[in-house]
């Protein structure tokens, strides 16, 4: 019987970490699912990247991405679904529409969403926004919990694994902001949590980069980059392919549950 291919379903997966895994999860063979927020041209337009990196045959070519994913039920090797991860419900159709998609089977859902806003750490009366607060939590932790929770029930058909971006911040108080670094540590505890709740059938782990090169990371002042460069162990800051191979180690990794990967050169040492 001819193996059947793990199918991934990557959430904030247009562009990014997000993107750098979809694109390396491709390559391997795997079906992918991508989530996105509002860009539906960028999302469409990776859709079409990965149908050229994938070694799937192509003798049944994947619907467009333009179309909804139900369309076509279980033909689809990859797709692009909206949904607004701060609701309890898009969370919810996205995960039975990216299963749908796919023949009713999910075997890896990387949790990567999150959000933060940029404060003085070190400043308290700046770190005191109670939107700030709440979009963080929201975003970092309940994200994280209502997709695991939609999930759940796939994931356990195919004893497959949930793997969540964190954050160094959440091991150590830093980064963007306090409630970024609070949230984090919150979602850390949660897939730990989550690893006890869902075992023995499903396995459950987190990355957390420090700075990373991303589109985001790249907008501080290459003063500020180069600062934190010199600070790692590795004098080397992490790249969104960096963070993308640790996942897929996650994907592969059989006896490996509960664990946080810090990916930050030696930062934290």
């Amino acid at each position: 019987m001819a193996n059947i291919p793990l199918v991934s379903l990557i959430t904030a997966g247009s562009a990014g970490l997000g993107a750098a895994t979809a694109r390396l999860f491709a390559s391997q063979g795997m079906k992918v699912v991508i989530n996105y927020s509002q860009n539906g041209q960028r999302a469409a337009d990776l859709v079409t990247e990965l149908e050229k990196l994938s070694p799937l045959t192509k003798k049944q070519q994947a619907p467009s991405s333009s179309e909804p994913a139900g369309k076509q039920p279980g033909t689809a090797n990859f797709a692009a679904i909206q949904a607004d991860l701060t609701k309890r419900a898009d969370v919810e159709r996205l995960v039975a529409e990216a299963a749908e998609a796919m023949g009713d089977r999910l075997d890896v859902v990387f949790s990567n969403g999150g959000w933060t806003q940029l404060r003085d750490i070190t400043d308290l009366d700046d770190n005191v926004d109670e939107d700030d607060w709440d979009r963080c939590y929201n975003m970092n932790v309940k994200s994280h919990l209502w997709l695991m929770h939609s999930a759940k029930k796939y994931l356990e058909r195919t004893e497959g694994c949930f793997i969540s971006t964190a954050s160094l911040a959440g091991v150590k108080v830093s980064g963007s902001s306090l409630a970024y670094a609070v949230t984090k540590a919150a979602q850390i505890h949660l897939m730990k949590g989550l690893a006890m709740i869902t075992s023995p059938k499903v396995r459950v782990n987190s990355v957390a980069p420090g700075l990373m090169l991303t589109d985001w990371g790249l907008q501080f002042p290459a003063e500020k980059q180069e600062v934190m460069r010199n600070m790692t162990q590795l004098k080397r800051l992490a790249t969104p392919d960096d963070v993308a191979e640790q996942v897929l180690c996650f994907v592969k990794s059989k006896s490996v549950t509960g664990t946080n990967a810090i990916i930050d050169g030696g930062l934290h040492l």
